[in-house]
């Protein structure tokens, strides 16, 4: 069942089914297009009313990604054509990204591979996230001029210390380690075990608690986590992504006595200035609220977003020319005011409806 790039099934055993999504869009490394999120969020409405499915795995067929995000071809080519189907692609995401957080059932999201931005959104938010060996993690948003949407507001100022501040502002790529030591993913397993745990998962008897079912079987699966390389900047990242302005990060990572510091400050000048203020703000904002009001705000950005330059020329130079470089409308930190920043963040004639 399914369309071509996402496919669905239910594997059966001897005490229930377990529904199985497999992102089948290799030659986009899985890239998020249109009618596979409505095909997903569709499936997973009627696995959620069959008492016959006890849980949701979500994988990618056999490639380099799980998935690398939302489809940003489509986004610009919508762009070239005058389309008003944008604001209803991130409508539906985020729908989806919430349902996700509130299924009901165990949702088992198996990350082998890349896995950014849109794919960070379907997976990130479900009760059991395990990552393989392969695992590359990244929401680099900023750098195409746009902000960690698909509950991004939600998930990154809850990550240790100043540890999610960092990846959304930079754009950081983290792999498996990294991502089991700060709670992104709970698990790690071989690749060589991912169809065997869905088999397992199908002949387990799901006691009342389904999710402790689940955690039961990954864990005869879980593998010990290696040292992490990004615990090693961890108080540098907590001193520097503390301050409430994006100037003054920049000004800390570049006061830092070691290369690390200038690195990162250098990377930081590479990216949209309006994203980066943006972010910070969506950040300090998500770590007060609920994840249903961070979607709504997510809903109030993206809105803005396409409607300004930035977005669109990120897109232009980094998916579509692959020019590398930017015009970045204003160009400097110091030009995007507060009133900018602000316009962001104000609200719509038509909020989110979830």
């Amino acid at each position: 069942m399914g369309s071509q790039d996402i496919l669905f099934e239910e594997v059966t055993g001897n005490h229930g089914n377990v529904g199985v999504i497999t992102l089948h869009r290799q030659e986009a490394l899985n890239a998020l297009n249109y009618t596979m999120i409505l095909s997903l969020e569709k499936q997973l409405i009627a696995w959620e009313k069959a008492d016959h499915i006890k849980a949701v795995v979500i994988q990618a067929a056999e490639g380099r990604a799980f998935c690398a995000g939302g489809d940003l071809r489509f986004t610009y080519d919508k762009w070239l054509h005058h389309e008003a189907t944008l604001t209803d692609f991130f409508r539906d995401e985020y729908r989806l990204n919430r349902r996700i957080y509130h299924y009901p059932k165990p949702y088992i999201a198996l990350l082998d591979g890349i896995t950014m931005g849109g794919g960070v959104g379907i997976s990130i938010h479900g009760s059991h996230r395990v990552a393989t060996e392969r695992l590359v993690f990244a929401m680099p948003e900023t750098g195409i001029g746009f902000f960690p949407d698909v509950g991004g507001s939600y998930f990154l100022p809850r990550l240790p210390g100043k540890i999610g501040y960092y990846l959304g502002l930079v754009g950081l790529r983290i792999n498996y380690s990294d991502c089991c030591a700060i709670g992104l993913t709970q698990y790690l397993v071989s690749r060589d075990a991912l169809k065997t745990i869905i088999s397992t998962l199908a002949e387990t008897a799901f006691g009342h608690d389904a999710d402790a079912s689940v955690t039961t079987v990954l864990n005869q699966f879980n593998l010990a986590t290696p040292p992490t390389t990004l615990s090693q900047a961890r108080t540098n990242i907590d001193a520097c992504f503390s301050h409430r302005t994006v100037e003054e990060i920049v000004y800390a990572l570049e006061s830092c006595t070691d290369a690390w510091g200038s690195d990162v400050a250098a990377t930081l000048r590479k990216k949209s200035p309006t994203s980066l203020k943006v972010t910070l703000r969506q950040l300090h904002e998500g770590a007060n609220l609920h994840f249903d009001d961070c979607m709504r705000l997510e809903y109030r950005l993206v809105s803005r977003f396409l409607q300004e330059h930035d977005f669109r020329e990120g897109i232009r130079a980094v998916i579509i020319d692959k020019d590398q470089s930017p015009r970045w409308q204003p160009s400097s930190l110091e030009a995007v005011t507060a009133a900018e920043v602000n316009k962001y963040f104000s609200p719509l004639t038509e909020e989110l409806l979830l």
